[in-house]
């Protein structure tokens, strides 16, 4: 229950904070604290300290709309502390980016402990994946500086070679580390590193020895880990809570019954799940794999043979191996069939089961498939048990060092033959007729020549598994971003997240004036579904439409488009474009606003990930030219499979999906333009279809309240 006392600490630490930071309070952020306090505030715990069921369930939980310039972190962050610790819950803060992550770390939190009067702890969570395995580092300087390199041949398709210069680059690692001037942790190195140096050295659940290895006592991610219990407050990402919920729940964060989350970004949320179940594997990659293993197993079975049963199992890999390859060359032709029949149009970039439905033929394959990679997997889970009690036992033949270099090697093979078998599993298992249906579908895939086929499946929508995971099990939940509405309600959002109907759901207002910015659809635009014409237009038109003193975005929805306008830009505008692709979107942005310092011009084209996320204030942005309406690419296999469903069920996919979808990421585009109160400037939408379309109002009347300039 909210107390006075906590009402009244919630209270003067909001007071104390905007004294001490000289801030005025924001009718917004008073409303999203308020809101946040209620909900949480409402939760009634039993006498184990267990939320208590509902008459209208959902009620525990808070979904909070709130735009750019709100002061969130702190709307969110000050309540939820104050009534996690009065409830005696853990606070767990999840976002989407790393970037954000950071930020609440090392900037939000720290202020408002340090100019509000509450006194709490925290910490940060990563993955093992953002951690340096400093075993797998040893080992590889080890087997460089004796020449020899045994272990990565076996599963070559999966990391690649090492350099002469990433062999540097890992011994300043181990330099760093044994001087105490790096933590092991990614993202604080003090240079951007490329995924493949970084795979390399790090680990996972499967490869990792846990506190059997013999760093443990130094390594970064369990001497993190151990922080995480004692803290009040834990800021982690999307990626690691489900991941954490699909282990059961407090396997890696606190049991979700004793959690209060806030999910910031949360509009990431749903999008996120369904990338965490779903399931894919490569059929020529993963025969070639199994080739590798079975031939790269005698020399592991040299090193840890005489450990516990291992040989036991061991003698059993090789007919494993052979059966899943042999199963999987069988399917693969009937697969390429398949694929076959999408060369006759070129606009579809995959082969998609109708309703999810798989055929007769490869129903049983299926099947088989799924039965051998069980087999695989149960074989090599228990060599892994072997191996982890070999090392407790200071008995075994077997030295230590050898146990520990092999583990990950097994480890990976035992992740990639799960792996299959969840997707065969997927593709076994029909889906039940009152369900929603998976996506199931294969894509081809250029593989040094040949064409690989790369199978997948997934949900078509997270709600069930969020509805159970999550919101069922959790003691309390935030949901807030800019943009959680589509159309001006929140339907989207609870179809795709699964939030329950009596879920708060609020929007509170933005500091910002909109009016001071100007939405326009000008005179020239045209119906841009016809894509030639709109081409045209918009080279016809943009060189008269930007201004070539000023920081301008233009926003494509098509890569080829954008090209074709970048090629038949004049010099005098093309010299000052930076287009997507040509660097790394951080360069880009760099390199855009040192044009802008030095009173240049500069102009960014981009396509959906400018749309977003992207913050440019001041002159760094001052037009926004939005090229068409961001309908989603048709050939996306899971949205297609989304409206068939919608379809089957008398629903109209275009008003139901594509629309609401589009109208989110407009709302996402546009703002791009005013990142602070007193920012202004003119946003161009060149598509004619905002007006002349019966969907187009309804689009239009959901964009914030800008000057609106219509050229009919």
């Amino acid at each position: 229950m909210l107390t006075d006392l906590v009402k009244k600490q919630i209270q003067s630490a909001y007071s104390t904070f905007l004294e001490n930071k000289n801030l005025k309070p924001r009718f917004g952020q008073k409303m999203m604290i308020a809101e946040i306090a209620k909900t949480f505030g409402n939760i009634e715990l039993d006498e184990e300290n267990v939320r208590e069921p509902s008459d209208n369930y959902g009620n525990h939980i808070c979904v909070v709309e709130a735009g750019t310039g709100t002061g969130k972190t702190i709307a969110y962050l000050l309540p939820a502390l104050a009534i996690a610790k009065a409830m005696g819950k853990k606070l767990v803060v999840s976002t989407a980016t790393v970037a954000l992550q950071e930020q609440i770390v090392s900037k939000d939190l720290p202020e408002l402990l340090r100019h509000s009067d509450l006194s709490f702890s925290f910490a940060l969570a990563k993955g093992r994946g953002r951690y340096l395995c400093l075993s797998k580092l040893d080992s590889l300087l080890a087997e460089y500086e004796s020449g020899l390199n045994p272990t990565r041949a076996l599963y070559e398709d999966e990391l690649p070679s090492v350099t002469a210069q990433g062999i540097k680059l890992y011994q300043s690692m181990m330099e760093a580390l044994a001087s105490n001037k790096w933590s092991g942790e990614r993202d604080t190195w003090p240079q951007a590193l490329e995924q493949d140096e970084w795979q390399i050295i790090t680990t996972d659940h499967r490869q990792c020895t846990g506190r059997r290895c013999s760093n443990v006592s130094s390594c970064s991610f369990f001497k993190a880990r151990d922080s995480l219990h004692s803290v009040d407050c834990i800021v982690t990402n999307h990626d690691l809570v489900l991941a954490d919920l699909a282990l059961g729940g407090g396997a890696i964060l606190p049991d979700p019954k004793d959690t209060l989350y806030i999910f910031d970004e949360g509009h990431h949320l749903p999008q996120k799940a369904l990338s965490h179940f779903a399931h894919h594997s490569r059929m020529l990659s993963s025969s070639k794999w199994l080739d590798q293993c079975n031939k790269g197993l005698g020399a592991i079975l040299g090193q840890i043979s005489g450990a516990g049963n291992v040989d036991r199992y061991a003698e059993q890999l090789p007919a494993a191996f052979i059966d899943c390859k042999q199963r999987l060359d069988q399917v693969y032709p009937l697969l390429d069939e398949l694929v076959q029949t999408i060369a006759l149009d070129d606009r579809q970039s995959n082969y998609r089961f109708k309703e999810g439905v798989i055929p007769q033929n490869l129903l049983l394959p299926s099947v088989e498939l799924q039965r051998s990679f069980d087999r695989l997997t149960d074989l090599l889970s228990k060599i892994s048990d072997e191996l982890t009690e070999a090392m407790e036992d200071p008995h075994c033949p077997v030295p230590k060092i050898d146990l520990e270099n092999n583990y990950p090697v097994l480890g990976t093979w035992q992740s990639r033959a799960e792996a299959n078998r969840e997707l065969w599993a997927s593709y076994a298992v029909p889906d039940a007729n009152a369900a929603v249906p998976k996506a199931r579908w294969l894509t081809p895939v250029d593989n040094g020549g040949n064409m690989d086929i790369e199978v997948c499946s997934s949900p078509i929508l997270a709600s069930k598994t969020l509805e159970y995971s999550l919101w069922d099990k959790c003691c309390g939940a935030v949901v807030t971003s800019a943009t959680l509405t589509a159309l001006g309600n929140f339907q989207r959002f609870q179809m795709r997240a699964g939030t329950p109907n009596h879920a708060n759901y609020q929007v509170v207002p933005s500091p910002f004036n909109f009016a001071q910015a100007t939405l326009e659809i000008p005179a020239f635009a045209v119906d841009a579904s016809n894509a030639d014409v709109h081409t045209i237009s918009l080279i016809d038109h943009l060189p008269k439409l930007l201004d070539k003193k000023e920081g301008s975005l233009v926003l494509f929805s098509s890569r080829r488009q954008m090209q074709e306008v970048y090629e038949e830009m004049p010099d005098s505008v093309r010299d000052l474009i930076l287009i997507q692709g040509d660097n790394s979107k951080q360069e880009m942005l760099a390199q855009h606003k040192r044009k802008i310092d030095d009173g240049e011009g500069s102009i960014l084209f981009g396509l959906a990930s400018f749309a977003e996320g992207v913050d440019l204030p001041g002159d760094y942005c001052r037009h926004v030219i939005i090229a068409k309406l961001p309908f989603a690419v048709p050939d996306d296999p899971i949205e297609s499979a989304l409206s068939e469903w919608v379809e089957s069920r008398g629903g109209n996919p275009f008003m139901d999906i594509t629309v609401p979808d589009a109208s989110l990421k407009l709302v996402q585009a546009c703002g791009r333009l005013l990142r602070t109160e007193t920012d202004t400037g003119k946003i161009s939408l060149l598509d004619r279809r905002i007006l002349t379309k019966r969907y187009g109002k309804a689009i239009l009347n959901s964009l914030p309240p800008f000057t609106q300039v219509v050229h009919k």
